[in-house]
């Protein structure tokens, strides 16, 4: 058995997973980032200690994805958005003490990569990346199942590359970048504060200004997908993240924004798939970090 920890600026999760990725007890909380670093880990403890107790199975390890820059070799966290406070702390050293078992660590959106690489839409794909659009946009890329590092280990930011540089200015410096325009929380400014859930109920309904919002975000993710396939043309991407539960609402204008953006690749070689994890996606996804890497 192996726990399993998801950690994002909305809500902790935690898990049980077993080898075949089948999530097997779970627990959540929101994340409450104003109460600090301490209170959230004593959270995530506290609910791992009690599903163990409740599967009455010994963990044989932890696996953690975390949003924002993390070091995968020293379990070290960067500078973390949606986390004030948290920047610096080693959350490997932290469980390890706690729990007395071996603690591996990846960002959230590479963990989920992992995840959907060897047990969902990715499988038997020698090329596959993973996008999640939600409050953020994150992505990972599995090339021959090795998740791809940049140097010195880094997690590539995907969602932080600029499709309009006349675009806001986001967080990480740029103007325009994809997250900026497209992720939910992009959506949601732009339409003065409604929730991209809420503009998805409202175009469902036919309302024309949630079908005009609706257009706009279907053409800012096609434009980052086709950057995506014109740089990678992995053999999969597969779409994950609260966004894309509404995904019959873009999916054409995505891709025939692909369609007309990709004239230098062959772009029809790379399948565009819902990813099929779905809520388990992030557990699992942790756990498949602790299989790749103490195996």
């Amino acid at each position: 058995m192996i726990g399993a920890v998801d950690i994002g600026g909305t809500k902790f999760a935690v898990g049980v997973v077993n080898e075949s990725g089948e999530v097997l007890a779970r627990a959540e909380t929101p994340s409450h980032p104003e109460l600090g670093l301490q209170p959230g880990l004593a959270r995530m403890f506290e609910m791992l200690h009690a599903i163990q107790e409740e599967t009455g199975q010994r963990l044989q390890g932890i696996g953690i994805g975390c949003t924002g820059p993390v070091d995968p070799y020293t379990g070290q966290l960067g500078l973390i958005e949606f986390l004030p406070g948290w920047e610096w702390f080693n959350l490997v050293d932290a469980f390890e003490q706690e729990f007395q078992v071996p603690v591996f660590i990846e960002n959230d959106a590479d963990a989920a990569t992992l995840g959907e690489a060897a047990w969902g839409a990715g499988k038997n794909a020698e090329r596959m990346m993973y996008v999640t659009i939600s409050t953020g946009i994150g992505a990972g890329l599995v090339i021959h199942g090795q998740l791809y590092r940049g140097a010195g280990g880094s997690h590539p930011e995907y969602g932080h590359h600029v499709i309009d540089f006349s675009g806001p200015k986001c967080f990480c410096g740029a103007y325009g970048c994809w997250e900026s325009l497209a992720s939910g929380t992009a959506m949601a400014k732009r339409s003065g504060g409604i929730s991209a859930y809420e503009i998805c109920l409202a175009a469902q309904r036919g309302e024309a200004w949630a079908l005009s919002a609706v257009e706009q975000e279907g053409l800012y993710l096609g434009i980052g997908l086709a950057n995506l396939i014109t740089l990678f043309v992995p053999d999969v991407i597969a779409l994950g993240g609260g966004v894309m539960q509404s995904r019959t609402l873009f999916w054409d204008k995505i891709t025939t924004t692909i369609q007309n953006s990709c004239g230098l690749v062959p772009f029809e070689r790379t399948l565009l798939v819902p990813a099929l994890l779905g809520k388990d996606v992030a557990l699992a996804g942790a756990a498949r970090v602790f299989i790749q890497r103490y195996g």
